[in-house]
């Protein structure tokens, strides 16, 4: 991919844009987990957002994934403010659409501290689309000469970032929903928790195949899934449905963009 020379005034500004977005998730995510004082996210919504919440929802070890998704946006942030990084084509398409990641990251926190469930729900759908054009936008940039710099902080972060969120708004939405149901529709959760999650399924195998087989969405996806399992083999509530099919949901996701990868490596090896 040929830099663009001619620095204009809006690249400096995507800058600035992209470093205000970072500092606002970070102390958005400081107030609305509480550690600024105010409640601890497992108890925001009464409960609903924790773990056993919904029969979507993982287990609390989880959630650690958020620290490698912020730590790589930090520095991604910080790489995208080098001079050298001003021009970038790929970084004129994408940086924008990064900083609203973050900033509609940082916006949930903040709804989930002191708004409503389904203000919640609404913010992460719309993080979802969001992080789903950038995605689509890192993968269209995607340079044969970009480096592993580009292959981590952009298509690493924003994959992770996507996969992550992705399970993020099916827990999300269900503990909305747990709180609206009336207590009968309890009887049938296993059998819709396993439909939703064939559906998570397919989105994950369609993101495997439309991104040949980028990793970092598969990866996210099967760690949350895996801890989704743990936390209906082994916790409230339990549901052993449940449980075994996001085992194989997760193996299906991540066996799939490994081979989709595997192939695309073998087919540009024979041209």
């Amino acid at each position: 991919m040929t830099d663009t020379q001619q620095a204009q005034p809006r690249d400096l500004t995507r800058q600035i844009v992209v470093i205000s977005a970072m500092v606002f998730m970070i102390i958005a995510a400081m107030v609305g987990t509480g550690l600024l004082g105010g409640t601890a996210v497992q108890d925001l919504q009464g409960g609903a957002l924790d773990e056993d919440g919904s029969y979507l929802a993982p287990a609390s070890p989880a959630f650690s994934i958020w620290s490698a998704i912020y730590l790589g946006l930090i520095a991604y942030t910080v790489w995208h403010a080098l001079p050298g990084q001003r021009t970038k084509p790929r970084q004129r398409a994408i940086g924008w659409w990064i900083a609203l990641t973050m900033v509609l990251n940082g916006l949930w926190l903040v709804l989930a501290q002191f708004t409503t469930l389904i203000a919640t729900v609404i913010g992460i759908v719309v993080l979802l689309i969001a992080l789903g054009i950038t995605f689509r936008i890192s993968v269209a940039t995607r340079d044969s000469e970009d480096g592993l710099v580009d292959a981590l902080l952009i298509d690493g972060v924003t994959g992770l970032h996507l996969g992550w969120v992705t399970l993020a708004t099916v827990a999300n939405i269900t503990a909305w929903l747990t709180q609206l149901a009336p207590d009968a529709w309890g009887e049938n959760a296993t059998t819709w928790g396993i439909v939703v999650l064939i559906v998570v399924g397919l989105i994950g195998l369609a993101i495997a195949w439309f991104s040949r087989g980028r990793l970092a969405p598969a990866l996210a996806l099967a760690w949350g899934l895996s801890w989704l399992a743990v936390a209906r083999l082994t916790g409230e509530p339990e549901s052993s449905g449940i449980g075994i099919t996001a085992i194989i949901v997760a193996v299906v996701v991540l066996l799939a963009a490994v081979l989709v990868k595997t192939a695309r490596v073998m087919w540009s090896s024979n041209d």
